[in-house]
């Protein structure tokens, strides 16, 4: 299925609340003013970029650039900003019923007031298949040439296979996304930026909004919006198949904020011991139909603090985004990693970083893991309620990154299935999950990547731990005597069902996500099994 980019003669000027709407035809008629210039190739977007002020251009060569849609002999770029160099969840604002007259007036100004500016007006595919296909549109000023170029690389930009795939595709009655981009200009009343959306148009705005990863979440977000809609679950994770010996498979899907493993478990290479295709380390969306699963995005997203200079996974950089830069003894302009300049610094990796990448498994996901930071789990635990596990993933606790602007690293937040930029109300995603657990036979696992108590759970322990997940090896025991939670037993990890210091602490916990779900706002209201489920815990321990 693919949104609808032209209509037809007997559509336009009918009613159609996902076409034709105040906000929606505000914005998207900027995108056709005599200021816009249209950006129709990626070779165009990269001379742009290159040649943009502030542009670095490293001798880092771009691997297999002609396959990506380069000139042979196009070089990785980076791009820096100002202060900013993380999200902004406090700037984020939804248009509703309330508000929208406000929000329309102050749209139509600030397109006013970019109508002395070059813009530019970029198309991309969010979803790689063409069982789901969204077409997005970016439009941003001259001067973020290499945010625009940033953007058609880590979405698919146009090209003869996926424009075949997209016109052979069913469309659907919704609208192509459209997000209007104007980082210097700031609304009066918002000094420190603002991030708008209007969700069930597929229409968003940013201003003040200069950190790249606003403008790919922002796209993501309105095609996740679309994809709840229509009977999926909008996964912000990663997802792999491992292929045993003996042939069996195993598709697992992991969830985290940046900075809890999830990149690094989905690209683990497991030493050789299967067979390992990645669909995604970020963006996917699981049929509530037949349970498979599609990527949304060709490239990767990553934080450059574990790999230095000379790391060989630089060699599918693209480009880099608030990244140092020197001369090495080559005399050749190389990037700074490992965030010495700033924290939360990024790189564009292009999909040929994965050994073995598909856009769509058609087979059903056995298993998805919980990624949390909480000192109270073990490494790893198995959830036998369907009930449990989505109100888990609802709760699930972490530790921000510095992907996040301003965060507090070491204090434990709550962020529902590790997806900040949720736009619909939590339960639509609340009941999506628990379909998959009750009606789809999907395992689900909380794994902890942080620490149990005082002992520090390593990368290598999560890896074995899903090994034999994957396996059917691995041993679980009732959890305090729980039917709804099992652990595996593991030297130094084991919780002490007797110390009543830790059994407090853990309930502790559970009454903090109660808490979590007695405050949340009325658009995101669980049912009231997910509340009764943390209790029965709590009660029976």
């Amino acid at each position: 299925m693919a949104t609808k980019s032209n209509l037809s003669k007997d559509e336009i000027g009918k009613s159609n609340p996902h076409l034709f709407h105040r906000i929606r035809t505000t914005i998207e008629t900027a995108f056709y003013r005599n200021n816009v210039v249209r950006i129709t190739s990626l070779v165009q977007a990269y001379e742009l970029a290159k040649n943009a002020p502030g542009t670095i251009i490293s001798d880092l060569p771009v691997h297999r650039a002609s396959e990506l849609g380069l000139p042979e002999d196009a070089k990785v770029l980076l791009f820096n900003d100002g202060i900013i160099t993380g999200r902004q969840a406090k700037v984020r604002k939804l248009i509703n019923l309330h508000n929208m007259e406000d929000y329309a007036n102050l749209l139509r100004n600030a397109v006013f007031e970019s109508n002395h500016k070059r813009m530019y007006h970029a198309t991309t595919y969010v979803g790689l298949h063409p069982d789901f296909m969204v077409k997005a549109h970016l439009l941003i000023p001259e001067g973020y040439e290499n945010t625009l170029y940033s953007w058609m690389l880590n979405f698919q930009h146009q090209t003869y296979e996926f424009d075949t795939m997209y016109k052979s595709s069913t469309l659907i009655n919704e609208g192509d996304v459209f997000l209007y981009s104007d980082p210097d200009f700031y609304p009066p009343g918002f000094q420190d930026g603002l991030s708008l959306f209007d969700h069930t148009h597929n229409v968003g705005a940013l201003f003040g909004m200069r950190y790249f990863g606003e403008h790919k979440k922002a796209t993501l977000t309105m095609s996740w919006s679309v994809a709840s809609r229509f009977n999926y679950t909008a996964c912000h994770g990663g997802q792999k198949r491992f292929v045993l010996p003996n042939d069996k498979t195993f598709v697992a899907g992991v969830f985290g904020l940046s900075g809890s493993g999830k990149s690094t478990i989905t690209h683990a290479s497991h030493g050789g011991k299967y067979d390992i295709t990645v669909l995604h380390d970020d963006a996917f969306i699981i049929s509530n139909e037949d349970g498979s699963s599609i990527s949304l995005e060709p490239a990767y997203f990553d934080k450059v603090q574990d790999y230095p200079t000379n790391s060989p996974d630089n060699k599918f950089l693209l480009t880099m985004q608030n990244v140092g830069a020197t001369i090495d003894q080559n005399n050749h302009v190389v990037p700074v990693t490992e965030d010495i300049r700033n924290g939360n610094g990024r790189a564009l990796k292009s999909r040929f970083w994965t050994p073995k990448r598909v856009f769509k498994f058609d087979s059903k996901v056995n298993a998805i893991f919980w990624i949390m930071k909480d000192e109270t789990l073990p490494p790893i635990l198995r959830v036998n309620s369907s009930v449990l596990a989505s109100t888990l993933g609802a709760t699930l606790a972490t530790k921000r990154s510095s992907a996040e602007h301003g965060a507090v690293t070491t204090k434990l937040v709550i962020e529902p299935y590790a997806n900040p930029f949720r736009l619909y109300p939590l339960r639509n995603d609340y009941l999506k999950f628990k379909d998959l657990f009750e009606n789809h036979n999907v395992t689900c696992y909380v794994i902890n990547t942080g620490f149990f108590l005082d002992s520090n759970i390593t990368p290598s322990i999560t890896l074995n731990l899903i090994e034999q997940i994957v396996e059917g090896t691995l041993e679980f025991a009732p959890f305090g005597g729980l039917e709804e939670l099992s652990y595996t037993i593991i030297k130094g990890y084991n919780p002490d069902f007797t110390n009543n210091e830790y059994l407090n602490l853990f309930k502790e916990r559970m009454q903090s996500r109660i808490h979590f779900i007695e405050h949340l706002y009325s658009h995101d209201i669980l049912p009231s099994e997910a509340k009764k489920s943390l209790q029965n815990i709590i009660d029976k321990l």
